[in-house]
């Protein structure tokens, strides 16, 4: 771990006064849950965790109950409501400190609600021979200016960074700069503020982790990384009836009777797909009392599966299915049941397993009485 000085000697300020209405959450965004707790509490409890303390939340007028609530139990931490604009929240929130007498602070946007200690070892460290540091990360993609909607000429993103939050300071120099400030309101952060009472800022390496939410598709992305879901199916083999497994028709003495075209297989893989992002089951979706599903190909509902997959911004990494029977033999098959089941979920064979088990003569598949599938989907969040 990075040298850097004692936390116990640095306070926070949390700015959480801003409205948020572009995530279109119903209310101010750093209140909204995220991950399973409102967002101005990650931070919090993210700072605390490194041993910040005091920690002031710069909150919104009228706002002092909602914020209360979701930072109760977090120690060290102060409410102190907002100005018109962000630089008037901080110097609040910095003489909020003024009793304390903090040596060092960092700034922080509760809107970036992940907070590495990695990064506040690195900011603190900075400190100890500057009076600012700022947490940044290298521009990855090309930079154009735009003129009237063209493109008027290329940019040198080589001496770009993107800037994050938080941002730390010995605690009199940044207050001194916050109330000698007379620039706009809206300054964008606090090193502006800083370097324009001629404080030199140090930029330390930051972490994809501070990600800024802004808009709804932000709060989209919070959901799992990766998904997983299990789905299990029997029929029964009977004379007369068509074989169908995986989407392909299998010659065999029997086939498997159902409402649809019992294809076991696909049935299992729809209900692994459905269950990993919480839709229910195969037969939520397509009840077998409804006629309209009599003798139907079961790659409708592997598709429909697949379409609401999608939906949830998910993509399949990979699937497993096994089928357990006596017969027919399936390794002859198994490369074409692949590609079958690939090509209906539009992914590469590769990431598609079909593998077939016996239950050694044992129960009602050993008997040849029917066919079992098990199943295993994995998503990735797109």
């Amino acid at each position: 771990m990075i040298d850097a000085p004692s936390p116990a000697r640095a306070a926070a300020v949390i700015v959480a006064a801003g409205q948020g209405l572009r995530a279109g959450q119903g209310m101010p965004k750093q209140f909204a849950h995220w991950r399973g707790k409102p967002v101005v509490r990650h931070s919090a409890e993210g700072l605390a965790a490194a041993g910040i303390a005091p920690i002031v939340v710069v909150i919104p007028a009228d706002c002092e109950q909602i914020a209360a609530e979701a930072l109760s139990g977090i120690p060290g931490i102060r409410l102190v409501r907002g100005g018109p604009a962000r630089q008037d929240s901080v110097r609040l929130g910095l003489e909020a400190l003024e009793g304390d007498a903090p040596e060092l602070v960092l700034i922080h946007d509760a809107a970036r609600p992940n907070v590495p200690t990695t990064v506040i070892d690195r900011l603190l460290a900075a400190l100890k021979a500057d009076q600012a540091a700022i947490p940044v990360i290298p521009v990855a993609d090309s930079l154009a200016r735009e003129k009237n909607g063209m493109m008027e000429r290329a940019e040198n993103r080589e001496a770009l960074r993107r800037v994050q939050t938080p941002q730390a300071f010995h605690y009199s120099a940044i207050l001194a700069a916050h109330r000698a400030w007379n620039g706009p309101p809206t300054a964008g952060d606090d090193a502006q503020v800083a370097q324009a009472a001629g404080i030199a800022v140090a930029m330390v390496e930051g972490d994809e982790q501070l990600h800024k939410l802004t808009y709804a598709s932000d709060f989209a992305r919070s959901a799992p990384p990766i998904r997983t879901g299990t789905g299990y199916d029997v029929h029964r083999l009977e004379d007369g009836e068509e074989l169908w497994l995986c989407g392909i028709k299998i010659d065999h003495t029997q086939g498997l009777a159902g409402h649809s075209d019992a294809d076991v297989a696909i049935h299992a893989l729809v209900d692994a797909l459905l269950g990993a992002i919480g839709a229910g089951d195969i037969g939520l979706h397509f009840p077998p009392s409804d006629p309209q599903w009599r003798g139907a190909p079961s790659r409708r509902f592997l598709e429909h599966a697949a379409v609401l997959v999608a939906e949830a911004g998910y993509s399949i990494g990979n699937i497993d299915l096994t089928l357990i029977c006596e017969a027919p033999k399936i390794g002859p098959h198994r490369q074409a049941m692949r590609d079958s089941l690939a090509a209906i979920l539009g992914i590469v064979s590769d990431l598609v397993s079909v593998k077939a088990t016996t239950t050694e003569r044992l129960g009602f598949t050993g008997r040849s009485e029917g066919i079992a599938a098990q199943a295993v989907a994995t998503l990735v969040r797109n």
